[in-house]
């Protein structure tokens, strides 16, 4: 597949990040982590890691280990999470000058994610990076994605309406069932090649896919309209093509 779109321009009223394989990679932190608490539950790791990416813990633990599937136990295990492996998570690369640059200008975004909130303030910290103003966490609603409660939540609590205000967010996303909650959601999605290949992304439905946040700039304010304008580079053609406006 060839990243070779040329740029283009689409305008937000909202960013909607998901965390791990978005803002940041915790890929080994999370190999380290399911296989100590494989060997505690009785499960092999590597089951749990074929089917862990993008989904609550609680809901692997209602499959794997019910007696386990609590909200207490697992905002124990994952605020441990960051504190015994913190030196083995990085950026997505692009993911910190977006950011910087959407707080600078006063934009709508938060975080929606898998994770719990000890968890995601856990990674936020070690790594240095904002923290919003809202989020959306695990324990935030009752069904984790491909369920969209998660994204119209965010939305509400963005004070947009999803019936009005869904086609004109951006969720960005890299797992399938994050992308799909998202469109589900009735927002637009911007899907990541950060941890599943590219031919999974693009197959969820995304209506752009990009290799990484390296592709995503904020180009233009409009404090008035309350949105902002991002520009896309290097997504991949037959998905771009279908979607954004080229300049």
């Amino acid at each position: 597949m060839d990243f070779i779109a040329p740029p283009f321009e689409v305008t937000f009223k909202a960013l909607l990040f998901d965390m791990d394989g978005t803002i940041i990679d915790s890929t080994a932190a999370v190999v380290k982590h399911w296989h100590t608490i494989g060997k505690e539950i009785g499960v092999d790791p590597e089951v749990i890691l074929q089917t862990s990416h993008g989904r609550r813990s609680i809901d692997m633990l209602k499959i794997l280990s019910p007696e386990k599937a609590n909200w207490e136990y697992v905002r124990h295990m994952e605020a441990l999470l960051p504190r015994l492996h913190g030196s083995d998570a990085v950026e997505i690369p692009g993911a910190r000058p977006l950011l910087d640059s959407l707080i600078a200008s006063s934009a709508r975004w938060t975080i929606v994610t898998s994770g719990t909130e000890p968890l995601v303030h856990g990674w936020l910290s070690v790594l240095n990076l904002p923290q919003p103003e809202h989020l959306v966490t695990a324990e935030s609603v009752a069904n984790g994605k491909p369920d969209p409660a998660c994204y119209l939540l965010g939305l509400s609590k963005l004070g947009l309406a999803p019936a009005d205000d869904g086609a004109q967010t951006l969720v960005l996303e890299d797992s399938p069932a994050g992308i799909r909650a998202g469109k589900a959601a009735g927002c637009r999605v911007l899907g990541l090649v950060t941890s599943h290949g590219a031919d999974a992304v693009r197959d969820a439905g995304p209506d752009w896919v990009v290799r990484d946040l390296r592709s995503v700039s904020l180009v233009r304010v409009d404090e008035a309209a309350g949105t902002v304008t991002l520009r896309f580079a290097d997504a991949l053609a037959p998905v771009a093509a279908n979607g954004g406006e080229s300049t």
